[in-house]
């Protein structure tokens, strides 16, 4: 069992959402008062996928549409899907190093940065006790 750790979590930054249309996606979020405030494509097995992040007041979402080949696993779900929760962090390092020496399960060796945002960010996910998905994340 990992050690406890004080962590200053200063909000959930997003919730992650795979899509399997991000066109009707977006447009649905929009309805609801969404705007896309950032859009970036990213590369998954050698294949291009899409993200947005829409945005009301302080709540955001990333819906995110996977490429061709992923988007099956997506489409035959029962219930709707929440791919992660992802929480603001002031330092991305600091965070690793305490939960790395705390001995919770991290899926990446090291933070990993991303051209998403006006500077990019930073981010890494681990593993909670049912297998769901935490991102702790830095907007640069």
């Amino acid at each position: 069992m990992p050690q406890p750790v004080n962590l200053k979590l200063k909000a959930i930054q997003h919730i992650g959402i795979p899509v399997t249309n991000i066109k009707v996606s977006e447009s649905f979020y929009h309805n609801l008062g969404f705007e896309n405030v950032m859009q970036s494509g990213f590369m998954h097995n050698n294949e291009e996928g899409i993200c947005i992040m829409m945005r009301q007041g302080n709540i955001v979402i990333e819906l995110y549409q996977m490429p061709l080949e992923e988007l099956a696993a997506i489409a035959v779900r029962k219930d709707g899907h929440i791919d992660h929760v992802a929480f603001d962090v002031d330092d991305i390092d600091a965070t690793f190093s305490v939960l790395s020496a705390a001995g919770y399960h991290i899926i990446e060796s090291a933070p990993m940065q991303l051209n998403f945002w006006k500077n990019g960010c930073k981010y890494f996910n681990m593993l909670g006790p049912d297998g769901e998905r935490l991102e702790f994340n830095q907007v640069l």
